[in-house]
């Protein structure tokens, strides 16, 4: 088991992987590096080999898919990750990974856009996109994250072994920090500085499509980690829905004794079994969520005696 293990994701990054390498065999003498490469095009896994790094290989295609097999091929006290891009520094990492080893940290979050993003990145619809999933986390989650979309995080044992990885694309950063949030585990921000891609080094991530599957994760994951809320929020739409078409129809039969829009009522009346429907759903689905919590607590005591005992 290593004792640190540094993580790179890397897609034809050719022009900066080098210097990733370089840079945290620097910051990090102890460290073990990892390249995992996703059918780059270009030099990446071979510059990465001479660098110093072990390279190793991810075949499905997608940022989800290389974390997935990260996670499970390495047993690590702590992991960094960092991506191959050269827009993190290094230097950070050691601070980073004290708060894993010495401090009980889960998850340590390297902070942008506390920092130096929002004047190096020179896309203004990242910009947004940043602080709209941020602010969104936090309100549906309770919780003070500050940068949820950064790719250059700490980990302990106990996070990268416990966390499922379900999304395939860039919205694994966000996966990830709601998983750390749900589960109660410690989570530590550690201020970093950004600097955009140096010229002729092209950014993976696509503002609009890529955003608009954040948005979603962030949806889906609030339906399954949170479904009494999520289904209650539902109900009450439903039924402000419903009733703002009945009311007209009430009104016209306190006037008349009749009533005029009769498949209105009918329509109505379903919308409100509907809404029924979906505050039983959310009561059921949150008695499956805690016996989950149960069964993760569980799993994570046992996972800290296996880590015991290989120590």
């Amino acid at each position: 088991m290593d004792k640190i293990a540094v993580l790179i994701p890397c897609y034809n990054e050719e022009k900066t992987i080098e210097k990733v390498v370089t840079d945290s065999k620097k910051a990090l003498p102890e460290a073990t590096i990892y390249v995992y490469d996703n059918n780059s095009t270009d030099a990446t896994a071979e510059i990465a080999a001479k660098a110093g790094a072990i390279v190793r290989h991810e075949y499905v295609q997608g940022k989800g898919a290389v974390i997935r097999r990260m996670f499970r091929e390495i047993d690590a006290h702590c992991y960094v990750m960092v991506d191959g891009d050269d827009t993190y520094p290094m230097e950070f990492a050691p601070e980073m990974v004290d708060k894993v080893l010495n401090y009980n940290s889960d998850m340590v979050v390297g902070d942008r856009l506390s920092s130096t993003y929002f004047t190096e990145n020179k896309r203004p619809f990242h910009n947004m996109g940043n602080s709209l999933v941020r602010a969104t986390i936090n309100r549906l989650f309770g919780c003070e994250v500050k940068d949820i979309m950064t790719g250059f995080r700490a980990f302990s044992y106990n996070f990268v072994k416990t966390f499922p990885v379900l999304s395939r694309g860039f919205e694994i950063e966000t996966e990830m920090t709601i998983h750390a949030v749900y589960n109660h585990m410690q989570i530590d921000n550690v201020v970093i500085e950004y600097r955009d891609r140096p010229e002729g080094s092209e950014s993976k991530l696509n503002t609009y499509s890529d955003g608009i599957k954040v948005l979603f994760t962030i949806v889906k994951l609030y339906k399954d980690y949170k479904p009494m809320a999520f289904f209650s929020l539902l109900a009450l739409i439903l039924v402000i829905i419903s009733t703002a078409f009945l009311i007209p129809v009430l009104i016209d039969y306190a006037r008349t004794g009749l009533v005029a829009k009769f498949p209105t009522l009918i329509v109505c009346c379903f919308v409100y079994l509907a809404a029924i429907q979906s505050l039983f759903s959310g009561l059921i689905l949150s008695n499956i969520a805690l016996a989950n919590r149960r069964e993760f607590e569980f799993n994570l005591t046992t996972l800290n005696s296996r880590l015991y005992h290989k120590d």
